[in-house]
């Protein structure tokens, strides 16, 4: 015989932690995602490349 541990309540999924948010032109406060933090890496490496192929 074994024993189970059940409840009945949702699983609902765990939110990520806000490390930081940003205000937009309309005042609004825009949660700071991983996803904005990679696009924001790739585009300053991108930028970084295009500067030395020009000089």
């Amino acid at each position: 015989m074994s024993l189970q541990h059940s409840t009945n309540q949702p699983k609902t999924p765990q939110q990520p932690q806000v490390c930081g948010s940003i205000i937009d032109a309309q005042g609004r406060e825009i949660p700071i995602t991983e996803q904005m933090i990679q696009k924001a890496c790739k585009d300053l490496e991108q930028s970084r490349v295009e500067k030395v192929k020009q000089g």
